[in-house]
């Protein structure tokens, strides 16, 4: 385990809620993605969970956790959320809602609450990877606790 690592508003939501994790490191690539972090890391890109700020038409914000090696169905994330439709949030809009900087965004001790939607096969997974809170900083964690903390609404909308 990291001996330092970033203390984020992540961070202290997962300690305040008591929650195991191991923090990894590494030379954030702009615009690599999961592939880049996963690679990295030397892990399989499946297992990082990307955080996606979203709105619906109403501009009201909402959160999607994804495979890193799977896509979001808009329509269908729309369907379930009830709503006309929903597209991913300009990059500065979306730090504002999250208080994150788009690339180190977690879905974990955002500045706005949100409702969060995560792909059902997420929980099936020994551990996921997350993002910390911070560009180049992931951590380690079993899904259950994570979606539970977040209040979760599971679901399939992968494209």
């Amino acid at each position: 385990m990291l001996k330092k690592y970033p203390v984020t508003n992540a961070i202290r939501a997962l300690r305040q809620a008591g929650l195991t994790f191991e923090p990894f490191t590494y030379a954030y690539e702009a615009r690599g993605g999961t592939a880049a972090s996963a690679r990295a890391l030397g892990v399989d890109e499946h297992q990082v969970i990307k955080t996606l700020i979203l709105e619906d038409e109403l501009k009201r914000p909402l959160i999607a956790l994804m495979h890193g090696d799977c896509e979001v169905s808009l329509k269908n994330l729309a369907r379930l959320h009830q709503v006309k439709s929903i597209q991913p949030c300009q990059p500065q809009v979306a730090d504002r809602q999250s208080g994150y900087q788009v690339g180190g965004t977690s879905p974990l001790g955002t500045k706005k609450k949100m409702p969060v939607y995560a792909q059902a096969s997420i929980q099936e997974l020994d551990a996921v990877f997350i993002n910390g809170g911070k560009r180049g900083f992931l951590v380690k964690l079993a899904p259950q606790p994570l979606l539970e903390l977040l209040a979760a609404k599971l679901a399939s909308f992968a494209a």
